[in-house]
């Protein structure tokens, strides 16, 4: 079992640059893959980017290519999303979540433990 836990959100003017980062507790950790979704108010939940467990294959969404990059350490049982060049529709919950399965990181319900979210809001 692993637990998630996001930090690095806020408030950043549009063309800034945030990090968020998924701290894991649980000694698997390199064992998963750790995807990162978001959530804007109204909207559906959709996939950001992820990150196989040995961080060698990455997977982004096609709105955040070449803007966003997902890293992971897992010494330090941590992922990361560098997020540059933002937009105001970029602004959403952001939460990371966890997966032991060889499977689609790109839908939300092949992840067994999810993060409490951290708000990012750009502004124009």
């Amino acid at each position: 079992q692993v637990q998630l836990v996001e930090s690095g959100g806020g408030l950043v003017q549009a063309g800034g640059s945030l990090r968020l980062s998924c701290a894991a507790s649980g000694r698997t950790f390199s064992s998963y893959a750790i995807g990162w979704f978001r959530q804007a108010p109204g909207k559906e939940r959709e996939f950001v980017s992820a990150i196989r467990p040995n961080g060698g294959t990455t997977y982004y969404t096609n709105s955040v290519k070449g803007r966003f990059t997902i890293s992971r350490d897992n010494a330090k049982k941590t992922v990361y999303l560098q997020m540059n060049s933002l937009k105001p529709e970029d602004t959403a919950v952001y939460y990371c979540a966890a997966t032991m399965r060889i499977t689609d990181y790109g839908l939300g319900s092949s992840y067994d433990y999810w993060g409490q979210g951290q708000q990012v809001t750009v502004y124009s």
